[in-house]
C-alpha cells in the first residue's frame, strides 16, 4: 500500500508520514519543486508538483493506494489583503485533488479549519474546500474524509512567516524579547499535539468508518485561553514579558474555537480519544524550542 500525503514537508505532513511509516504503508510525499534537496527517510518516495496543476495531481493519485490532502495556503492576517493564492491552493488545488480520487476510485482525508466561521482568507477557502468535499461525496460517491483540526502545535513547528500560537510565545522568550498576545488573550483555543492529529488523519483515511457526510472533529474539547497558554510556557521557561496589542486583522476578538471529540469515536472503537495532556505536550515543545535554539538550529 502507498499512500499520498500532499504537504508532506510541512509541519503536520511530516507527523503524518511518520504516522503511515509507523503502520508499515508507504508514502509518496507530495510537494513543491523547493523541497526537491530535503532528505526523505526509507520507505517515502517524493513526487514533486504542485496542487493547483491538475496533471501532476492526477499522475500522483494514479500511483496511490490513498490520498491525505494537507498541502495548503495558511495564514489568517497574512492572506486577508492578498487572498488570491489562497484560492488558487486551497479551493482549486483541493477541487484538483477530488477531481483526481473521483476518477481513480481512491479514499482519502481533507483536513478542514478549526476557525472555519471565521471571515479571512485562511477559514473562507479551506471552508469551501470542505464543502466541495461533501458535495463530491454526496453526489460522486467519493470517500472524502474531513478532519477539522483544532490549534496544532508540537516541535518543529516554524515561527514563520505565519504566526502560530507555540513558537510564537516561545521563540521571543528565548531571545529575550518581549511576547505578544493579541487581543486581551482570553480567547479560547482547543490545543491538539501534531501526534495526536496525525493519529486522527490516518485512522480517518485507514479505517472503514463509513463517516463522509459530517467533520470529524480532532480536538480535546478543552477550553484553555491564549493567557493560560502563555503562563505554561513562562512557567516553564521562568521568565517572560507579555505585551497585550490589537488583534490582527481576519480574527476575532474572545473566539471560542473547540473541538467536540464525541465526533471521533467511530475512529476510536467507540471510545474517547487519549490526546497528550496540554502540559505535558507544552514542556515537551518548549523543551525542543530551547534546545534547537541554544544549539543555533532554529
Amino acid at each position: 500500500m502507498k499512500i499520498l500525503v500532499t504537504g508532506a514537508g510541512g509541519f503536520i505532513g511530516k507527523y503524518v508520514v511518520e504516522e503511515l511509516l509507523k503502520h508499515d504503508i508507504g508514502v509518496i510525499a507530495f510537494d513543491h519543486h523547493e523541497k526537491a534537496n530535503d532528505p526523505v527517510p526509507d520507505g517515502v518516495s517524493r513526487f514533486l508538483g504542485d496542487t493547483r496543476d491538475f496533471t501532476s495531481v492526477s499522475e500522483a493519485v494514479a500511483l496511490s493506494d490513498g490520498v491525505i490532502h494537507l498541502a495548503g495556503v495558511l495564514g489568517t492576517q497574512e492572506t486577508v489583503n492578498e487572498p488570491r493564492p489562497a484560492v488558487e491552493t486551497n479551493i482549486i488545488g483541493g477541487l484538483n485533488v477530488f477531481q483526481a480520487i473521483r476518477h481513480y476510485r481512491v479514499p482519502a482525508v481533507y483536513i478542514a479549519v478549526g476557525n472555519h466561521w471565521m471571515n479571512n482568507s485562511y477559514s473562507i477557502t479551506k471552508t469551501t474546500a470542505e464543502r466541495f468535499a461533501f458535495m463530491f461525496n454526496k453526489e460522486h460517491g467519493t470517500h472524502i474524509a474531513v478532519v477539522r483540526g483544532l490549534n496544532v502545535y508540537g516541535p518543529r513547528q516554524k515561527a514563520y512567516p505565519v504566526k502560530k500560537i507555540m513558537p510564537n510565545l516561545i521563540m521571543p522568550i528565548l531571545k529575550g524579547e518581549p511576547v505578544t498576545i493579541y487581543g486581551d488573550g482570553e480567547q479560547v483555543m482547543d490545543m491538539i499535539h501534531a501526534r495526536d492529529i496525525a493519529d486522527v488523519l490516518v485512522r480517518a483515511l485507514l479505517q472503514d468508518h463509513g463517516v463522509y457526510d459530517r467533520v470529524f472533529e480532532a480536538g480535546s474539547g478543552n477550553h484553555t485561553t491564549v493567557n493560560e497558554i502563555a503562563k505554561h510556557v513562562t512557567d516553564i521557561l521562568g521568565r517572560g514579558e507579555i505585551n497585550h496589542v490589537p488583534m490582527r486583522p481576519g480574527e476575532t476578538e474572545r473566539s471560542v474555537v473547540v473541538g467536540d471529540p464525541e465526533t471521533l469515536r467511530s475512529l476510536y472503537s467507540g471510545q474517547l480519544p487519549e490526546f497528550i495532556p496540554l502540559a505535558d505536550g507544552i514542556k515537551e515543545t518548549v523543551g525542543w524550542y530551547e534546545k534547537n535554539y541554544q544549539a543555533g538550529l532554529i
